[in-house]
């Protein structure tokens, strides 16, 4: 389990950077431009709401759902600008961090989950897989926003 939990800190290493782009190109966005609604895309349609949307994701499947942690979803509402949004990160970045230290102690084995009335299980390395991909998955959408507000994007690849 060291192997991989070792493997998981250098990948989210390289997800955080990517992220950080992807923060620097979004503090060029007018704020109002961040909030802007577009309903060719899912979560509330605005840059925001799917920067809030991707750490939702992470609460539920870290949080909640490995680390069994009961809290609050982060409203979208509740977060109005960039600088907000790094500070929504950095406590996703502090459920991953000890969402991996409990990998490197062994402490996560299967982890049992409920989505929409459905049950199962996931290793921790495949909820690791599936919020990261998410992730990216939906900073292509905020790339396509922007672009679709007159922004330029930027390259927001692991490797640029």
């Amino acid at each position: 389990m060291h192997y991989i939990s070792q493997f998981c800190r250098e990948q989210y290493g390289l997800v955080k950077g990517s992220r950080n782009t992807l923060f620097e190109y979004c503090m060029g966005i007018k704020p109002e431009d961040l909030l802007a609604g577009n309903t060719s895309f899912g979560r509330g349609g605005s840059i925001r709401n799917l920067l809030v949307h991707i750490a939702n994701t992470y609460e539920f499947w870290i949080g909640r759902t490995a680390l069994k942690k009961e809290f609050e979803f982060t409203p979208y509402e509740s977060i109005n600008n960039i600088d907000e949004v790094v500070t929504l990160y950095k406590n996703v970045d502090l459920l991953v961090y000890e969402f991996l230290t409990s990998l490197e102690s062994g402490d996560l084995a299967e982890v049992p989950y409920l989505i929409g009335g459905t049950g199962g299980s996931a290793a921790p390395f495949t909820i690791f897989s599936h919020v990261i991909t998410h992730e990216f998955h939906h900073k292509g959408q905020i790339l396509s926003m922007s672009r679709h507000l007159g922004y330029i994007p930027v390259d927001t690849d692991i490797m640029r």
